[in-house]
């Protein structure tokens, strides 16, 4: 699980929550990706960390996480997604594992790209998509390979998907990171695939797919979630989403939308209203505030109309 970014889009929000616990109505990001890897069978994770590292050694302090077993490995300096698999290796073992990204929420098939990676004999395998965010991947469908990344090695095969941030890796690919560098896995992996390495991939279209990477997508995913009911179909039997909070004091006529949520240990006033606005743990919102489009991180806030707003 890779969790040690920045989240550099998210601030000033990062500066008080690395971008992986951000809550989705209250449940921590990099939670939906250990559910969707646990209900496909996985037992054991690894996380890198390095921004705000505290946080994930509370969260998962226990050592565990739905009774699977959870390390977590602190990163002093960042090695970026390439330097902290190599920092990680001694955990990994022999088998091959996912690399799955901790700031994403999806429910694409884990078991089609994880019969692609095996039958198609490749050091690794991605899982791709057309986001709309990039097309930085050239890919040959018909044989199953990655040719190309941002044309890196000249191919002349145009970029057609996008990386949807989860892969299947061997020990194989893991030799090729160079050990205490920082490093991405993506020159990694193109630099392989110039010696003739078999990198593989698999367009992962069905399911949705959502990247936190700026606080208009953060705002996005409880509109989808509250408005569309929508919900990933590996969570059965957990409850979520949970609107608000039962510890939370909240006085009479006040209005919270569907889209909205309200975290724990808060005071909400009278008269407050709130549309897409989210607000984390600790907060007070005074009498007659009403926001929009808002994320309010454990702060006061008097009396007043205020949209497409942080208060960190």
């Amino acid at each position: 699980m890779l969790g040690a970014g920045l989240g550099t889009r998210l601030r000033p929000l990062t500066d008080v929550v690395p971008k992986p616990l951000f809550p989705i109505f209250g449940k921590p990001v990099i939670t939906f990706a250990m559910d969707h890897l646990i209900a496909y069978g996985v037992e054991r994770f690894v996380i890198n960390a390095h921004h705000l590292p505290r946080q994930f050694l509370d969260l998962f302090g226990s050592g565990f996480y739905r009774g699977r077993e959870v390390q977590v490995v602190v990163e002093p300096a960042l090695l970026e997604t390439g330097g902290g698999i190599k920092n990680a290796a001694d955990l990994l073992g022999e088998e091959p594992f996912f690399v799955y990204s901790g700031d994403i929420l999806t429910d694409i098939d884990l078991d089609r790209l994880v019969r692609t990676h095996f039958s198609g004999d490749c050091g690794a395998t991605l899982a791709l998509r057309r986001t709309g965010l990039s097309t930085d991947i050239s890919f040959k469908e018909e044989k199953g390979l990655i040719a190309d990344v941002r044309q890196k090695l000249g191919s002349g095969i145009p970029g057609n998907f996008d990386f949807a941030n989860v892969s299947i890796w061997s020990r194989e690919a893991v030799a090729r990171i160079p050990a205490d560098q920082k490093i991405g896995f993506i020159p990694v992996l193109v630099d392989w695939m110039g010696t003739g390495a078999r990198v593989g991939g698999v367009e992962l279209a069905e399911g949705r797919w959502f990247n936190l990477g700026n606080r208009s997508e953060y705002l996005r995913l409880h509109k989808v979630v509250g408005e569309e009911d929508w919900r990933p179909r590996y969570l059965s039997g957990l409850r979520w989403p949970v609107k608000m909070d039962p510890s939370s004091q909240v006085a009479p006529q006040v209005e919270i939308g569907a889209d909205s949520w309200v975290g724990p240990n808060c005071l909400i006033g009278s008269g407050v209203k709130l549309h897409n606005a989210i607000v984390w743990p600790n907060s007070v919102l005074r009498e007659q505030v009403e926001l929009t489009g808002c994320v309010v991180a454990g702060k006061e806030i008097e009396t007043g109309i205020f949209a497409d707003r942080d208060f960190v």
